[in-house]
């Protein structure tokens, strides 16, 4: 049998939650977590338990703004043409500005 994972702080984590969630909102919510550089499990804690989610940067975070910053540039593109609004385009957009006015 192999040792029980422990978190940062020694905590046996030994809870599961779980939820449902639209394809749309999954991808959302992968768009955000791929930008905090976290776990997705560290990132829904963190956001559960109102927490800030601090963005360190390194090779994966900068790897996950380049692609994001692709797919919403293309997606702009697309509304331009057709004049409507995605919402959850403009969420992932509010939280790159977010970051890239943190990197100031």
């Amino acid at each position: 049998m192999s040792a029980k994972a422990r978190d940062g702080q020694g905590r046996w984590r030994c809870k599961t939650i779980g939820v449902r969630i639209s394809p749309e909102e999954n991808a959302e919510l992968d768009a955000l977590v791929a930008l905090s550089g976290m776990t997705k499990q560290e990132y829904c804690i963190n956001r559960m338990l109102q927490r800030d989610v601090v963005v360190t940067g390194n090779p994966r975070v900068h790897k996950a703004l380049k692609n994001q910053m692709e797919r919403l540039c293309q997606e702009f593109e697309r509304l331009c043409n057709a004049n409507e609004v995605n919402a959850e385009a403009l969420h992932v957009l509010e939280y790159l500005a977010k970051i890239y006015e943190g990197l100031k």
